[in-house]
């Protein structure tokens, strides 16, 4: 197995898949950093007769062999009619920190959150910017963005880490109690944003599968089996609060 990492540069990626051509590789998993920069070489791919596993985030148009991730917009949606019907349910204005623009994952998380928030017209959300999916940009983001709005009453942030520097942030401005925070991703990991509801950061995350496993399944039954696998696969989100953080985190395989 070979495995490339482009670390979210889009030009480093397309030369990955391209190196992977020339190899002549004989299944290709691929999580596009970006939809549109990745479509053509994705597509390359696929025409030169390997087999492609999308994972996680889209490409455009439909050359490849399956895709695996979860239903963002639902995620975005779940999220947002929580806000409109428990954690700001007499209203409120919502700052949100988006994923890396471009990314298919950003687009639907943002486009969910704004149908699940519909019905509660007096839930407002007065900013929104990208935090690039990392915490460290998130915790800047949240910063300016608490003193452009001090009259913030949540943060949603389209991941769990994001979600944990915005927290930083208003911690730092003496604001973390006052503040709703809200991730999606949901690792079992000590560092992931499950034991961060556990211990009171954040009010709730998503669930957001990897699709590691189910994709490595794929790949079998497609060079093994020679079986044909469905276009696309669908991951089941779950909410996380305080009142199933640690049983969520022992049934997803967390260690203490």
């Amino acid at each position: 197995m070979n495995v490339a990492d482009a670390a979210q540069d889009n030009s480093k990626q397309v030369a990955d898949v391209e190196n992977f051509i020339t190899q002549q590789v004989d299944l290709l998993i691929i999580s596009p950093n970006e939809a549109a920069p990745l479509t053509a070489a994705v597509a390359k791919a696929f025409d030169a007769g390997i087999p492609v596993i999308v994972l996680d985030r889209k490409v455009d148009g439909d050359k490849y062999t399956a895709f695996i991730g979860a239903d963002n917009t639902e995620i975005g949606r779940q999220v947002g009619e929580y806000y409109a019907t428990t954690l700001l349910p007499q209203g409120g204005k919502v700052l949100e920190i988006a994923g890396l623009p471009g990314s298919t994952p950003a687009a639907e998380r943002a486009a969910g959150f704004r149908e699940g928030i519909a019905s509660n017209p007096a839930i407002e959300i007065v900013a929104t910017q990208s935090g690039e999916w990392l915490r460290e940009k998130g915790q800047s983001v949240a910063d300016a963005l608490l003193k452009a709005h001090p009259d913030a009453n949540a943060i949603y942030s389209h991941n769990d880490p994001m979600a944990e520097g915005a927290y930083l942030a208003a911690d730092a401005a003496g604001r973390a109690g006052d503040l709703i925070f809200t991730g999606i991703d949901a690792l079992p990991i000590p560092s992931g944003g499950i034991k961060a509801v556990e211990q009171g950061r954040l009010k709730a995350t998503y669930v957001y599968p990897t699709g590691g496993r189910e994709a490595i399944d794929l790949a079998e039954k497609i060079l093994v089996d020679c079986a044909e696998v469905p276009k696309t696969t669908t991951l089941e989100t779950q909410q996380v609060t305080a009142d199933n953080a640690a049983q969520v985190y022992m049934q997803l395989g967390g260690q203490a």
